[in-house]
């Protein structure tokens, strides 16, 4: 058991604000794009095409995590106050928004590139998406946000920064569980699971957001819902993206993809 209670502010310069949190969003992206240039240039696709790729997952995963926390935690506060859903320095975002945000970006994507198919672009993106999550979840760790619930294990962390309780470190326990999921994904990749377009895609929902469905009974309530009911919020929410998953691993999308750049 340790004690944590780190500054969420790394450091002020000129009147700005460098935050724990800020960085590792940013160092999400960056390890992300590092990924996809890999994978580009593996398959010989051109940089132009990655770099629109990029602009329309950057956009979808800030918008769709943002409406996703408001409307999916707080939907009573900021319908009554919704100018507050555009102040994002203050917190509040929510994978399940944004996995709705890429997926509807990556859609767009498709239908407004030629020659790229969806399911092409979106067995790419899957690669990334839980390397991504590693760092969104230790930039919660370091926040002192998203709690798990008391224990006394040997390894409980706590957040001293808001209680004296030992907790479950249940922000590592979901970060360790990306990055298996982020290996498996890569050994998938290069052993040429995107042959059936749709499989690494499917293979990421169900195995990503089953970790997230599990990993919600080790933490202290997040959600709007009735109490007395037996799953939370961010349980109801990965269903379907688990059984969507697991749909695509049993059936065969359209292989059908004319050739781009």
């Amino acid at each position: 058991m340790f004690t944590w209670s780190p500054d969420p502010q790394l450091f002020s310069f000129g009147g700005v604000e460098v935050r724990w949190y800020g960085l590792l969003f940013s160092l999400a992206f960056l390890s992300s794009f590092s990924v996809m240039v890999w994978i580009f240039h593996r398959e010989n696709k051109s940089d132009a095409l990655l770099n629109k790729l990029f602009l329309y997952v950057f956009v979808a995963v800030v918008v769709g995590a943002r409406l996703g926390h408001c409307l999916f935690y707080s939907p009573e506060y900021y319908l009554t106050n919704p100018v507050e859903i555009l102040k994002i320095w203050q917190g509040g975002l929510a994978s399940h928004g944004a996995a709705a945000g890429i997926l509807v970006a990556l859609l767009l994507f498709s239908r407004n590139t030629r020659g790229v198919n969806f399911f092409w672009v979106t067995d790419r993106v899957s690669v990334v998406i839980p390397l991504a999550a590693i760092f969104v979840r230790l930039g919660n760790f370091f926040n002192s946000e998203i709690l798990g619930l008391p224990t006394t294990l040997p390894w409980a962390v706590v957040f001293s920064r808001i209680d004296s309780i030992p907790r479950h470190p249940v922000q590592l326990y979901e970060a360790t569980a990306y990055l298996l999921i982020f290996l498996v994904m890569v050994l998938l990749y290069r052993k040429g699971m995107t042959a059936r377009p749709g499989r690494l895609t499917g293979g990421m929902l169900s195995m990503l957001f089953s970790a997230r469905f599990m990993l919600e009974f080790f933490k202290t309530g997040q959600s709007t819902l009735d109490p007395a009911m037996p799953i939370t919020m961010g349980q109801l929410l990965s269903i379907p993206l688990v059984a969507f998953g697991i749909w695509l691993l049993v059936h065969r999308p359209p292989e059908k993809t004319k050739p781009h750049s």
